[in-house]
């Protein structure tokens, strides 16, 4: 057995799924990081005020189960954006991006833990709701 064989089974795993259960993503490991954003984009796919999110490199990619749709997009910057979400329910689980090929980005809240990481960042802030307010120690870039 490698050192990585050994690493990946003793590795905390974590199910994110839709919310009808027909999608979930298993994911090995703690995410590189985890952010909001509050771009107009991500406004539009969550429905809410901001993005919750957690970027995880690809090989944490464990299992994916269901069926799945994939809608791709421009960003800012010219880039693609493929965002993958259940069909039945809608619910956008990940996204991967011409920008970070190797990685990963899951909707935290489709873990449905209550203990997972604070963001550590909020990107576009300018872009907030005038009624949310940043705790303290959460950058905005």
């Amino acid at each position: 057995m490698t050192k990585t064989d050994t690493t990946t089974r003793t590795a905390r795993m974590r199910t994110a799924s839709c919310a009808c259960g027909g999608l979930k993503l298993t994911l090995a490991g703690e995410p590189t990081s985890v952010y909001a954003c509050a771009c107009q984009e991500c406004q539009r796919a969550t429905g809410s005020a901001f993005a919750y999110r957690a970027k995880y490199p690809k090989t944490a990619i464990m299992d994916v189960t269901g069926e799945r749709r994939s809608w791709r997009r421009g960003s800012d910057a010219g880039r693609w954006i493929e965002q993958t979400f259940c069909p039945t329910c809608g619910t956008l689980l990940f996204m991967e991006a011409e920008v970070i090929p190797n990685d990963i980005v899951v909707s935290v809240g489709c873990f449905t833990d209550s203990d997972f990481a604070p963001p550590a960042a909020l990107f576009w802030s300018g872009r907030r709701h005038g009624w949310y307010q940043l705790a303290d120690g959460i950058a905005t870039p």
